[in-house]
């Protein structure tokens, strides 16, 4: 199979879903795996609550131009000093309301920049999705390699086994040397090595696949073909200058620190506000008339209301500063808006070129995997008539091992490199992948929409709990294989 075709089975329209559709219920399908991610990742859980977070950034710059209104109450005991006829008590009490017309824009631009900071929260959340769903892949991907690897080495053990001895047998006919024998030990002894190695890689990458998805992989299907790859490396590079989350979020951080500068610039302008008052003062009849009686008059009110400008003069240089702060602050994001792009196109490329070098290593390894099947078959056929030695048997065995290694492990390369590819192109979030179902996906306009208006100070949510899913309770890992698993992890995808 030409590595284009390859490619086009990768690229096949099927979504995610419909490969769950179509396995058993008892298995684990590739999509399961990011749906249980995308629902318990604590990582993914914690972005979710910042975000929220950013979203009331805005609701605290509006309160700057909202109304305040504070009530204010004093009592006060004189204990010394008090005028013969009094007081020597006194309560007040006082209603303050002040409402700001203008502050130079400082509200209008600080409101602003905390709503393009909201988009690039939400930027940045895309992101931690997609980077999160990358990483459970390459673990899905990881545990088939690893069965695929495992079952490859304990099969390979039983065929040194059963060569070493069948050649122990010759020997003792007088047909082989010891030195055959030796030969044979040696590549056992090796291979029983490989084999701890393997199983010990496929319990990490099942360990790392259960930090992610929060639960153990069981019966792993072989994945889908990816959905929406590009055509060329040129269209890659142009989707994911348009829709990559860390690219979109670098350019709202740097426009709103353009509106930080106006913020900054508003110090040095005046401020108008209106102020309305009312305050009640009560001697709590503590105050007496020259003759020792109580005074008539025990209580007194006022109110006031007006317009308070104040003009900044001269402020020892501070606006300045924080003006130029604002500025090189702002020159820094434009700058870190550069560096996005140049990394977003280097991913791209780099994983474009992974991918198909990756379908180009499958390619070649099937190749090789046939040739070096068919090679065995002969020298063993030969090394029965006395044209091959226990060596050239022990060294094609070596090479078919080792083609089937390398075929396994191009699999699971192209697999993860597409996915790294579309992630790259801002395509591989749940909407991408079919995650779709009531109550799934998680949209951070909801809370925002939800915040965005709110005046009332005592309206808070309820306290929050931890919503990830805790793996202390699942079973350590072991390093098993069923027959299900070595089909899996040989086919691929």
């Amino acid at each position: 199979m030409r590595f284009d075709a390859i490619a086009r089975k990768l690229a096949g329209s099927t979504a995610l879903v419909a490969l769950a559709a179509a396995t058993p219920a008892a298995a684990d399908t590739l999509q399961e795996a990011l749906t249980e991610a995308y629902l318990n990742n604590p990582l993914l859980l914690a972005a979710r609550a910042g975000q929220r977070a950013t979203d009331e950034n805005v609701v605290i710059e509006k309160s700057a131009g909202r109304p305040d209104v504070a009530a204010t109450g004093v009592y006060t005991e004189i204990l010394e000093g008090a005028a013969p006829n009094g007081p020597n008590r006194l309560f007040s009490a006082g209603v303050d309301l002040g409402v700001p017309l203008y502050s130079g824009g400082a509200i209008r631009n600080s409101i602003r920049a905390a709503q393009n900071r909201v988009e690039a929260g939400r930027a940045n959340l895309r992101g931690t999705e997609s980077a999160i769903f990358t990483q459970v892949v390459a673990a899905y991907m990881d545990v088939l390699r690893g069965q695929a690897l495992v079952s490859l080495s304990a099969n390979q053990v039983d065929v040194l086994g059963v060569n070493l001895q069948a050649t122990s047998d010759r020997f003792e006919i007088g047909d082989l040397t010891r030195t055959d024998v030796a030969q044979s030990q040696s590549r056992l002894a090796l291979a029983e090595g490989d084999l701890r190695g393997a199983q010990s890689n496929l319990i990490g990458a099942r360990e790392t696949y259960i930090a992610l998805v929060g639960d153990a992989p069981d019966n792993l299907q072989p994945p889908p073909p990816l959905p929406n790859l590009p055509v060329d490396v040129a269209d890659a590079v142009a989707v994911a200058l348009a829709n990559n989350p860390d690219l979109i979020a670098a350019k709202e951080r740097a426009e709103a620190s353009e509106f930080d500068i106006d913020v900054a610039g508003s110090g040095r302008l005046p401020r108008v506000s209106v102020f309305a008052g009312y305050d009640y003062q009560n001697t709590l009849n503590s105050l007496r008339l020259a003759d020792g009686t109580v005074g008539p008059v025990q209580t007194g009110r006022d109110a006031q209301v007006g317009v308070s400008l104040r003009m900044p003069i001269f402020q020892g240089g501070r606006p300045a500063a924080l003006e130029r702060q604002a500025q090189a602050r702002s020159a820094a994001a434009l700058e870190q808006v550069i560096a996005a792009e140049r990394d977003v196109i280097a991913q791209v490329r780099a994983a474009w070129a992974s991918w198909k070098a990756s379908l180009a290593i499958i390619e070649s390894s099937q190749v090789a995997v046939d040739a070096a099947a068919l090679s065995l078959d002969g020298v063993r056929a030969e090394n029965s008539i006395g044209n091959r030695t226990i060596l050239d048997v022990l060294n094609a065995e070596q090479e078919l091992l080792r083609s089937r290694v390398q075929l396994v492990t191009a699999r699971r390369n192209a697999y993860v490199a597409g996915f790294s590819l579309l992630a790259a192109m801002g395509r591989a979030e749940a909407r991408d992948l079919g995650l779709e179902g009531e109550g799934i996906l998680y949209d951070p306009v909801e809370n925002y929409d939800r915040v965005k208006g709110k005046f009332f100070d005592w309206e808070s949510d309820p306290d929050p709990q931890a919503q990830g899913t805790s793996t202390v309770n699942i079973p350590a890992p072991t390093a098993d294989v069923t027959e299900q698993d070595e089909i899996a992890g040989q086919t691929g995808y």
